[in-house]
């Protein structure tokens, strides 16, 4: 590997040091991080006595391949993990010495941690009633959103350090707007307290509990400092710019307690600030190291990308203007359509010229919007697909009903248990037996729908097959209907048994049926990867929530589907956010692609004349600036207050776009947008601003 020498210096510095590493991203400051790391382990220092620290799990790959490639010596595992991971396994280790005093009414029982998923669920059975009573009349929103959003106060209250009991007063002090709103907050405080009283009153950890009872009980005892103190004895703490103001006070008060740390921070970064995250509080981190580095130079951006950069820094900035040694103009590419479709179209063509002419590989591109719609995703994998070009997306927030696999499942779940009760549509089935058979397509599929489904019948919903009238039979194919037979003579042995845990059926299905030549999963790997997904999901919920259910005689099969169709958000599947495991070009928001954090050699950003791409998502329920450590409490959230957060997180964005971008952007805009209206928003003044710095005079 071929390291500057600012990376050696780096990795040669003294093993008992504190140092604080900073620089723009593609810097190599991780790549000279992970070289340190192996170094450690090399001088004979214990892998268990070394804690990686990351804001988020995505960010550990590179440690984790690094540590699976070498032959590192005896003395433990690496411990890789979140602050919310450590949190979560000191309450875990500490939980009898705090359980009472934090309040929970059954301290001597073990807790329950939820994940994202299954404190929606909680949330979801208290919150639902309260909207049906007229709670959050005034919003217009899914309800899964609601819920994320209540949940989301409860983490900013937990990683700032205020009560939860203020979520309310804070944000109803900084609004200004109709008068009506502070209504919608009195019943968010009202939901979030009805939440937290639940959770104590049944040993329920959600992320935002886990936090407060590491902070505010387990850490003050001596006890776990003293474990901790004994059995970390080094830190690697990467990207703290996108940690909250919770993982920088734990990290301050237990740096001087340890041989060695190295602190890591990205210049002009902090993307998870709708998360709690705090720049500015890691900055502060550096007066605590005694060693203070710089990476000062990019291995990613070339020159023109670098000047395309400096050229639209200014002009966010309002600064002014100089021209660059070098031209930005060969970095950058645009076109404009009329229509939304024609822009997508050009989209694909560019991308197909690049991989099969130009010869670059897929993975080197990333196709990025502010938001992703359903619609868009669809059209650019489409046209993608139908040119041979291989494409995966990305987006966190998509739930898991929205995978057409997932519904599949959810379907032959919902034939395998007739006993649930759930309803099934013709054209659910159809798709399912479409997805599900191979050689079957969409309009056969709907003709054997139509004649084998029968919800009343004795065959609990299947016909058999050969009763079909012979003419009929030969339009779908006999092949089709062999393979019909094989999945329905399935089912109804299945039937005959006492019922399997939703996941264990789902494993059995995918192995036994679904994956056998002839049927649609037996090929396709994306399937695979969904099904994982989902029966780990299941697999969670249950252990969970089966203890409640089976009190109210519920099946957690049954339970579980009916969740997914009400749109619970999937947790983080580290798989999805692997950079470039697969050689395909990635379709994604650009802040999910900025918090994967890879480079690129291409980009495409479309919508660049969408207001979207400097307009933070709506949030009715929650504002991450108000409740922030920074924000004072009597001081009122203005217009202009939302105009220079939107610039900051404008330029942030963009900035670290280009430094993940190696040689050139292209910017795609349609004058009517998705929904058919017309499109003038700031990035796109900006673009054609630095553009008439170059036009001839």
């Amino acid at each position: 590997m071929n390291l500057s020498k600012l990376q050696y210096d780096l990795i040669k510095s003294p093993t008992l040091s504190h140092i604080f590493l900073e620089g723009p991203a593609g810097a190599g400051k991780t790549t000279a991080a992970v070289s340190r790391l192996i170094k450690l382990l090399g001088l004979g220092i214990p892998g268990s006595s070394v804690l990686v620290l990351l804001p988020q799990r995505t960010y550990g790959v590179p440690y984790q391949t690094a540590l699976r490639r070498h032959d590192t010596p005896p003395g433990g595992l690496v411990n890789i993990l979140t602050m919310g991971g450590l949190a979560q396994r000191m309450v875990e280790l500490f939980w009898p010495m705090v359980s009472q005093q934090a309040g929970f009414s059954q301290p001597f029982a073990r807790p329950t941690f939820l994940t994202l998923e299954t404190a929606q669920y909680y949330m979801a059975k208290l919150v639902s009633p309260l909207l049906e009573q007229g709670y959050f009349a005034s919003v217009v929103m899914d309800r899964n959103r609601i819920f994320s959003q209540i949940l989301d106060n409860l983490n900013k209250a937990a990683v700032v350090g205020f009560p939860y009991t203020e979520i309310g007063d804070r944000l109803k002090a900084a609004w200004s707007g109709n008068p009506a709103q502070l209504r919608v907050f009195d019943d968010t405080q009202a939901c979030a307290t009805l939440f937290r009283k639940t959770c104590l009153a049944n040993n329920l950890l959600d992320f935002s509990l886990q936090v407060e009872v590491f902070w505010k009980y387990i850490w003050e005892l001596e006890s776990c400092r003293n474990y901790l103190t004994r059995n970390t004895r080094h830190i690697i703490f990467d990207n703290i710019e996108e940690e909250t103001p919770f993982a920088h006070h734990i990290i301050s008060q237990w740096l001087p307690e340890l041989d060695s740390v190295l602190l890591i921070l990205d210049e002009n970064a902090g993307y998870r600030r709708f998360l709690g995250a705090d720049p500015d509080g890691a900055s502060l981190l550096k007066e605590l190291c005694t060693t203070h580095l710089r990476f000062p130079a990019t291995f990613v951006m070339s020159p023109s990308i670098t000047a395309l950069n400096q050229c639209i820094e200014q002009e966010i900035l309002l600064q002014p203007f100089t021209l660059p040694k070098t031209d930005p103009r060969p970095a950058l590419e645009y076109h404009v359509t009329r229509f939304h479709p024609q822009m997508v179209d050009w989209v694909a063509d560019n991308v197909t010229h690049l991989v099969q002419e130009i010869k670059i590989q897929p993975s080197e591109i990333v196709i990025l919007t502010p938001y992703l719609s359903d619609a868009l995703r669809y059209g650019i994998m489409q046209r993608l697909a139908q040119r041979s070009v291989p494409v995966r997306s990305h987006r966190p927030s998509r739930s898991l009903r929205e995978e057409p696999i997932t519904n599949v499942l959810l379907t032959l779940a919902k034939l395998a248990h007739p006993q649930w009760d759930l309803a099934i549509t013709k054209s659910d089935l159809s798709y399912t037996l479409m997805q599900t058979i191979e050689g079957l397509d969409l309009v056969r599929s709907h003709l054997l729908t139509d004649i084998v489904f029968r919800p009343q019948s004795g065959n609990d919903g299947l016909e058999p097959f050969d009763p079909i009238i012979p003419s009929t039979q030969e339009r779908i194919t006999y092949l089709v209907g062999e393979r019909y037979e094989v999945l329905r003579n399935w089912l109804i042995a299945y039937r005959r048994y006492p019922p399997l845990e939703l996941d264990h059926f789902f494993s059995t299905i995918f192995g036994e049926i679904l994956t056998q030549p002839g049927f649609n999963f037996h090929t396709n790997y994306d399937s695979g990867s969904i099904t994982a997904r989902l029966i780990e999901s299941v697999q969670k919920f249950r252990r969970v929530a089966s203890p409640v259910l089976v009190g109210e005689a519920i099946p957690a099969g049954k339970e579980y589907i009916q969740m997914v169709e009400q749109g619970v958000i999937a947790a983080q599947y580290l798989e999805n956010w692997k950079p470039q495991a697969i050689n395909c070009v990635l379709v994604a928001p650009a802040y999910t692609y900025l918090i994967s954090n890879f480079p690129v050699t291409v980009q495409f950003w479309l919508d660049v004349n969408s207001r979207s791409w400097a307009e933070r998502l709506s949030q009715p329920l929650t504002n991450p600036y108000v409740l922030s450590r920074t924000w004072p409490r009597d001081k009122i959230w203005s217009d202009l207050d939302e105009v220079i957060t939107n610039q900051d997180a404008l330029y942030r964005l963009v900035n670290g776009l280009f430094h993940r971008c190696r040689q050139k952007v292209y910017l795609a805009m349609s004058e009517l947008g998705e929904q058919g209206f017309e499109q003038r928003g700031p990035l796109i003044r900006i673009i054609n601003q630095v553009l008439q710095q170059y036009a001839p005079r």
